[in-house]
């Protein structure tokens, strides 16, 4: 859950209303969110640094959490409002558009350039705003929530806002060689070319340096230009200086650009409806005409509400109560949604507003008749069906086998389950038969895949207890992920590659030595301890009456896998199908990850057919 932290001062004089502490923490559970508690710029400032700064403000400022899809309660203005209507202080804002005085809109034309590099603009003004110090402020600090937001960084969506008596319309919307981008960036006195300043924002501790990679290896970077030919923006990395918001500015003229046209129309309608309190006509905005690299017109922001229909039966029967449907209506207007009732009360017909992107289906709708309800108010009682929980049976015997791994000597690990490609596959001298699941938007190569082994992260491990000497006798019980037949609903085989999302995770035992010499024996004798706390015994040693029983069995089998010393890798077997391998690991991976001792690894798959001899 996002944290936003606003003057408490200034949030009582937006609602009107003085409260305690335990009042006020009382009002954000009834609404759903969280007070956090309370701090001050100084206190922070000690806490971090353990210096006490007499100059630093101790203004009381309130940490409220708040849900990670309430964009609209990112800032003082969303939460103040949203608090006064569901406290009945005030009515539902109604949002409206207003046209342009001049009778025509301004213009942005998108050139074909930018459909490889950052495609989607969205566009929007707000007339006649006026700024002081504090909403200046949380105008600037609004766009850095959603930046760290919904906007994923920047790397989904950026904003940009500039004053626009500076600049003059129609805008453009280019794509240009970084060198040929020269303009004077926000905070800055002297010009540069965008090399010149990736450059100085790399060398500097620069906010900025880490969203450069979003654009860097792109041959053209995306501009946004005035009809003078003065750039406004270089996004989604700064602004130009020229058009700059100040408490001066009275027409902001709003630009989003973005990879993701939904995200985008948030973010624009966020940014305005936040701040359109601020105008001479509250509330109000002015839309841009947007014309794509297609030649295709449109005008921005769109804030026409949406209609969902939720069934009251549902919502009664989800939340445990029994409420009038009737007074549904009247806890929807507490969470600012307007709705009508059916003739026979049987749904509830909402409109949405542009603010409220996190309602989607009806149990969103659900959840905000709880909340006009009140949590508290919902009765506790007894289950009718009666039902006992237990834990998972791979659980269970997950936790059997750690328990006898630690009882021999062995430390539990828990390492991530994201990996490199070659951490998969080259750096353990495996070939990369695609089985892997990749991350689409990764941000480190180094966490670009889902693991497929525990063998990797074992070695890592290794490396980074070196300073803690050998032996080193480490294991860990966890999930890998790989690729699984598409779209299979029919899950009921469990030795199969059943998915029905293309992707599944197997349940794993690994375990590692590492001393003056491979040790092989030593981890041999872990293997012969677990399936010991199985039952299962070694092949040669069944008898004929234990096969009448149908008791398992366990061989070793010599192993072709490249990752050990060749002749010292064998395959487990487990009634005859291999479940895992062992072995001395090959001195080539090793020195893959700079690991200067002898290792032998142990990996199997845990299934819940381990545990026959014991259920």
């Amino acid at each position: 859950m996002p944290t936003v932290q606003v003057s408490r001062d200034l949030l009582f004089k937006s609602l009107g209303k003085t409260y305690t502490y335990k009042q006020f923490d009382d009002l954000c559970f009834d609404y759903g969110i969280e007070l956090d508690g309370e701090t001050s710029e100084r206190e922070m400032k000690l806490k971090e640094t353990g210096v006490d700064d007499p100059n630093a403000s101790s203004v009381v400022l309130y940490k409220i959490d708040v849900p990670a899809n309430r964009y609209d309660l990112l800032c003082l203005e969303g939460l103040s409002r949203a608090l006064k209507v569901y406290d009945l202080a005030t009515p539902i804002p109604k949002y409206t558009i207003t046209p342009p005085a001049s009778g025509k809109h301004q213009k942005l034309i998108v050139s074909k350039e930018v459909k490889g590099v950052r495609p989607i603009v969205v566009c929007g003004i707000l007339r006649n705003v006026t700024f002081n110090q504090d909403t200046y402020q949380s105008f600037i600090d609004l766009q850095e929530k959603l930046h760290a937001n919904i906007c994923k960084k920047r790397t989904l969506v950026s904003i940009g806002t500039h004053d626009l008596d500076t600049i003059k319309g129609p805008f453009t919307y280019k794509a240009l060689p970084p060198k040929d981008i020269k303009f004077v960036p926000l905070s800055q006195t002297q010009e540069y070319d965008a090399v010149s300043l990736f450059e100085f924002y790399e060398k500097t501790s620069s906010h900025l340096k880490k969203y450069l990679h979003i654009i860097d290896k792109s041959p053209l970077y995306p501009a946004i230009y005035d009809s003078n030919n003065v750039l406004c923006s270089l996004p989604p990395i700064i602004n130009g200086d020229h058009s700059k918001i100040t408490l001066n500015t009275k027409n902001v003229f709003i630009e989003v650009t973005a990879n993701d046209y939904t995200k985008a129309n948030i973010v624009l309608n966020v940014m305005l409806t936040m701040f359109s309190e601020y105008s001479k006509t509250p509330y109000s905005m002015e839309q841009v005409e947007v014309v794509d690299a297609d030649g295709k017109s449109d005008l921005f922001p769109k804030i026409d509400e949406k209609t969902i229909d939720a069934s009251t039966s549902y919502i009664n029967k989800t939340i445990g109560a029994n409420i009038d449907p009737a007074n549904m209506v009247g806890m929807l207007k507490r969470m600012s949604l307007i709705s009508t009732l059916s003739q026979d009360k049987s749904t509830l017909t909402v409109s949405v507003p542009c603010t409220r992107s996190d309602i989607i289906h009806q149990c969103d709708i659900m959840e905000d008749v709880a909340i006009g309800y009140g949590f508290n108010n919902i009765a506790r009682v007894i289950p009718v069906v009666n039902t006992v929980g237990r834990i998972q049976p791979i659980n269970k015997l997950s936790e059997l086998l750690s328990n006898e791994a630690a009882l021999a000597g062995y430390t539990e690990i828990m390492t991530f389950v994201l990996s490199s490609n070659k951490d998969n596959f080259a750096l353990i001298n495996r070939k990369d038969d695609n089985s892997s699941v990749k991350i689409e938007n990764y941000l480190m190569e180094e966490f670009s895949e889902v693991r497929t082994t525990l063998i990797s992260t074992l070695l890592k491990t290794i490396v980074s207890n070196r300073a803690h000497g050998i032996p080193l006798k480490l294991y860990e019980v966890s999930d890998v992920v790989i690729k699984g037949a598409n779209n299979n609903k029919n899950l009921s085989d469990p030795d199969s590659n059943n998915s029905d999302v293309g992707a599944l995770n197997k349940r794993m035992f690994g375990a590692i030595t590492a001393d003056s010499s491979s040790k092989l024996e030593i981890v041999h004798g872990l293997l012969d301890k677990l399936m010991l706390s199985l039952k299962c015994k070694p092949e040669l040693l069944m008898t004929k009456q234990d096969r009448e029983k149908g008791i398992a069995s366990y061989q070793l089998a010599k192993s072709s896998d490249k990752i050990f010393v060749e002749g010292m890798g064998v395959d487990i077997l487990y009634n005859g199908t291999k479940i895992g391998i062992m072995g001395v690991v090959n001195p080539e991976v090793l020195k893959n990850y700079g690991i200067i001792y002898p290792c032998s690894i142990l990996e199997f798959e845990i299934t819940i057919d381990l545990a026959k001899n014991i259920i």
